[in-house]
């Protein structure tokens, strides 16, 4: 049984709204009366979830216009105080989990798991601030890190990171919509990743190709693996949970279904969609789904079973007037260097012996 405060349950399911989109800012949130009926509790109890989502920043109130998601003209002033205000939020998260019994390695990941999950599903407004690298592309908790610490990397840089898939990054890079673009489709005519691709969205651009890393992709699997799971076959008498088009994993998984002569139609969960690895490997913890595919990575944050696939190359695209750019050359160095190894191995699933290097494509 939750034994969390109804009022904080309340105001973590509407925070949770929020963050999915179901209400924008500005937005009108359920009157008093009508959380109360749905929650079935008193209205003081809905108004003391009301008053926290303000404390929070969430929302506001005002007399006789109800409580309004908080529109982007309210929220805090720029510069040392919005990063001050943002900093006491972060610590009275913290302190609150903390209390809670979860370690400081849990509460990391649930940071990084939700933000990865704003990142894919919210599109946040167009606002580039001058020093920041545009990153567009494909899902991988590597990216989530390199960001978090992209000013130590390359100072006086930060890096603005969307995870719209494979595809949707290079479209993004042919748009100008970004700087540099995450992928890893594997094309099966050449059986190799990137450079066909590339090659079809930029035609006739000189387009650089920088390794990440070579990651391990396969089945994500509850402890113990209870239904069974070996082969691709098996997804046809499993529940299962993908993800979207235009995921290179997404790519790989259709390739080798048409291979394999496999009717997608017929494999349960084909149509259940998820933007990250994370949200694969939530979904099968949970009990949701019996298998996924994903990265080693996720399956190890998770606790998960891992049965390995393929291994696949993830490169970061960004064309050749950008490779001067300082934060790519320091990037360029960084990746390839122990610091980045050292990232990698904490993560798990991959294998840097290329990371860092570069291929040109035009």
């Amino acid at each position: 049984m939750d034994k969390t405060p109804i009022y904080q349950q309340i105001a973590e399911s509407i925070r949770q709204e929020i963050l999915s989109g179901h209400y924008q800012p500005g937005e009108a949130l359920p009157t008093v009366r009508e959380q109360a009926g749905r929650w079935q509790c008193t209205p003081g109890t809905v108004q003391r979830a009301y008053r926290e989502l303000s404390r929070q920043g969430i929302a506001s109130s005002q007399p006789g216009q109800g409580t309004r998601v908080q529109s982007g003209s309210e929220q805090p002033v720029a510069g040392h105080l919005r990063r001050a205000e943002l900093l006491h939020q972060a610590e009275s998260f913290l302190f609150q989990s903390l209390s809670k019994g979860y370690t400081s390695e849990e509460i990391g990941l649930a940071m990084f798991d939700a933000l990865d999950r704003w990142r894919a599903k919210v599109d946040e407004p167009e606002i580039t601030p001058r020093g920041a690298l545009r990153f567009s592309g494909s899902h991988d908790p590597a990216i989530s890190v390199i960001a978090s610490h992209f000013e130590t990397l390359a100072p006086g840089y930060r890096m603005n990171v969307k995870f719209t898939g494979s595809l949707g990054g290079l479209m993004a890079l042919a748009r100008h919509e970004a700087d540099v673009a995450g992928c890893h489709l594997w094309d099966e005519a050449s059986d190799s990743y990137n450079e066909a691709t590339v090659r079809r969205v930029l035609p006739g651009e000189r387009v650089a190709l920088l390794t990440l890393a070579h990651r391990r992709l396969g089945f994500l699997l509850p402890p113990g693996n209870p239904a069974n799971i070996v082969s691709l076959h098996d997804l046809l008498r499993a529940r299962f949970v993908n993800r979207q088009r235009g995921a290179g994993t997404r790519v790989w998984l259709d390739a080798q279904l048409h291979r394999l002569n496999i009717d997608s139609n017929q494999i349960s969960g084909y149509d259940i969609e998820e933007p990250t690895h994370s949200e694969i490997a939530r979904h099968v913890a949970d009990g949701r789904a019996e298998v996924g595919l994903g990265i080693e990575a996720a399956a190890q944050d998770y606790a998960l079973d891992f049965i390995k696939l393929a291994t696949e190359r993830y490169d970061l695209v960004f064309p050749e007037m950008t490779g001067a750019h300082p934060a790519i050359q320091a990037l360029i160095a960084w990746l390839d260097g122990e610091e980045a190894r050292a990232m990698f191995s904490d993560l798990g699933g991959y294998e840097v012996g290329e990371s860092g290097t570069v291929r040109w494509v035009g």
